[in-house]
């Protein structure tokens, strides 16, 4: 006959709630009360079933993740993190790729995650409709992008801070002809992209630099995009002796443009990324370090501590450490006429 949860209640003298908590992590048990029920329920061979688990809390034990693109390097890494967290505490994740306007609009118009989860974690920024659509659930939400929003707690990084240091990095070198690859916002509402470019337009302002249309081109955040991005920086009139990408795979791209042109990084064009990809130090490329696996990592332990205690307050925003990591791809530019 196959041992209960009642059965190791009575063995241990707890209660059956006592039990169930202890074998699955969660708080409220002493080390030495779990260690005994986990002992006893080795020795009777009871195994916690998840169905009855979830019919006798009212949870799922699933977490919703919606991104909006899974084969970038960034959410992927944001993704792997956070699963892994949510794996170890005994939760399943529930993935929706919304890359397309046409999915994403076919979710929150049916919101499949109803009563399937007991959280949500975006990597894309809702608009204030969506947003509402995702508090309705009545779950804890939280994100690793975007600013501040009501009902979401909030892991990310100051994308303005970060920009300002790559930019005055470079006009600190000399650079006066400094261009930018970034990417739109498009329809799925990101705002690191307009984050970033607001700060490479004060930092030139700041320092006395007319801003030149010429020096910018979109670079669609991938490293293709920032191949062609940087060959039409190469293209005008009067080329950037520097450029600011606003990410690390595009400016991989740009590395891979300035070989392709046989030209050299930083002898002919100076070139600062952000992000801080794996592949960064490979490359020797100058940028800024954000936490990408910790906020992903952060988020989901925020989301099981809402869920574990629900009454505590959220914490609103939290904002991870970033820095300026100087490498080979960046120097003073070679005299060779007006800057």
């Amino acid at each position: 006959m196959t041992a209960s949860i009642n059965d190791v209640a009575q063995a241990v003298g707890v209660s059956a709630s006592t039990v169930s908590r202890a074998l699955r992590g969660r708080p409220g048990v002493s080390d030495e009360v779990r260690d005994r029920i986990a002992a006893v329920a080795a020795q009777l061979g009871y195994t916690a079933s998840r169905s009855a688990s979830s019919l006798a809390s009212g949870r799922t034990y699933t977490i919703g993740v919606l991104v909006p693109y899974v084969g970038r390097w960034f959410f992927g890494t944001v993704l792997d993190a956070a699963e892994k967290v949510f794996s170890t505490a005994g939760y399943d994740v529930l993935l929706y790729n919304l890359g397309s306007p046409e999915t994403r609009k076919r979710f929150f118009t049916k919101l499949p995650v109803r009563k399937r989860v007991d959280a949500v974690l975006s990597l894309l920024i809702p608009d204030e409709e969506e947003s509402a659509a995702l508090r309705s659930l009545g779950v804890p939400l939280a994100t690793t992008v975007g600013g501040t929003r009501p009902g979401f707690t909030v892991v990310g990084i100051d994308d303005r801070a970060g920009t300002e240091s790559a930019v005055r990095h470079l006009v600190n070198l000399g650079h006066r002809r400094i261009g930018m690859i970034s990417g739109a916002s498009g329809p799925l509402h990101w705002t690191t992209p307009i984050e970033r470019r607001n700060a490479y337009l004060d930092v030139l302002a700041d320092a006395g630099i007319e801003h030149d249309p010429a020096l910018e081109a979109d670079g669609d955040y991938t490293v293709e995009g920032g191949e062609r991005a940087m060959t039409e920086l190469l293209a005008a009139s009067r080329p950037p002796t520097a450029v600011f990408a606003q990410s690390d795979e595009m400016a991989m791209g740009a590395l891979r443009a300035l070989r392709r042109h046989r030209l050299k990084a930083p002898e002919d064009v100076s070139v600062v990324g952000f992000d801080d990809h794996e592949l960064a130090d490979v490359v020797g490329l100058t940028t800024v370090a954000q936490p990408v696996a910790e906020q992903g990592a952060e988020a989901a332990r925020l989301l099981l501590r809402q869920l574990d205690e629900p009454d505590a307050e959220s914490p609103g925003q939290v904002q991870m450490p970033i820095r300026l990591v100087l490498r080979e791809t960046t120097a003073p530019p070679r005299p060779r006429g007006p800057q």
